[in-house]
Order: structure tokens, then sequence, then C-alpha cells
């Protein structure tokens, strides 16, 4: 995602921003790109998840993920384009895609246009985004869990990964850890 400043004379044309929370399951979308570098194409599918998360889609450590799943078709080149509501209004950025051919036959997600609204003020205001991660995978600290792990409340979280060189690892918190 980047931010462009445009000196203009006149009234630019833009995307409306819909409010990417109110997201459901089941709703129309468009996904806008250049697959293939074939050019403009636009495919429609549904959302069949919302804040998907733990894909791995981002291959760097400390990646926050919370995408929008769709199956509107989502190739090579159309990521950076838009995903688009049935009133043409902007709901995503795509992303990527999970296939195993490499083609639209997999499942396709995009970053949601309040993330993506998110990134925008945090380019303009400090030319970078500034995101605070603590680097550890958690789950939630169960009855049976904290029995087993010797403690008489199951408030909290149990640590079940670290990733290497961040602020956790830096700070001695391992896997286990309550």
């Amino acid at each position: 995602i980047a931010v462009l400043k445009i000196d203009a004379t006149e009234q630019l044309p833009f995307a409306t921003l819909a409010n990417s929370d109110l997201l459901q399951v089941g709703d129309v979308v468009f996904a806008v790109g250049n697959p293939l570098g074939i050019g403009m194409t636009v495919t429609m599918g549904i959302v069949s998840a919302t804040r998907k998360s733990e894909l791995g889609v981002l291959r760097e450590e400390g990646a926050y993920e919370n995408f929008i799943q769709t199956d509107a078709a989502i190739n090579p080149g159309n990521s950076g384009g838009a995903l688009i509501n049935v009133r043409g209004e902007l709901i995503g950025i795509n992303t990527a895609i999970f296939t195993r051919s490499g083609g639209s036959n997999g499942i396709g997600f995009a970053i949601p246009a309040s993330i993506a609204t998110d990134i925008m003020q945090e380019l303009i205001d400090h030319g970078q985004v500034i995101r605070g991660w603590i680097g550890v995978e958690t789950q939630p600290l169960t009855e049976d869990l904290a029995r087993s792990f010797g403690v008489s409340k199951n408030a909290g979280v149990l640590i079940s990964g670290v990733y290497r060189r961040g602020p956790a690892a830096n700070a001695d918190i391992l896997p286990g850890d309550i």
C-alpha cells in the first residue's frame, strides 16, 4: 500500500470506502485487477470468511494477518487491485490466493479497507507503519490446561509459540508460559 500526493487543479474521481468491519459471510464481492498481465478484469464471488489469520500468507515473522476470504478469482497480478461490494465501494485490497495449481481455483484473500485506511493514515502521519507486537502465538487457557500447568484459575493465555528474535524471545518468554 502506498500513499501518493497529487497536486491537481480539478476534482479527481475517487473510490468510496465501505466499512469492511460490517462485512458478513455470504456478501457478494467483485475482485478487480490485471491478472496474469492480460488486462483489466472483474470477477465475482462471495465473502466466505472474515478476520482470517494464522494462514502464513505473509511470510515474515510478526506479520499481522486479518483477511477477508473470498472465492472471487484472485490470480497473480490481481494483488493490489480492489475488492468491492455490490455498491461499488472499496471493501478490501486483493492480496493473495491459496492454490495448489497457481490458478484461481483456490481461496482468495484481501486486506480489509479498514486496515488499509489505518495503514494510509500511518504513512501520512509517520512515513511508515508503526505496529506494536509481542512476538508470541497464544491459545486460550482452558480449565484442563490450567489444571495441567498447576494454575488455580483459568484466567490468561498459554504461550504456544515464540517468534525467534522477537520482543518476547528477547524477554526470555518461552512456549508453555502462562
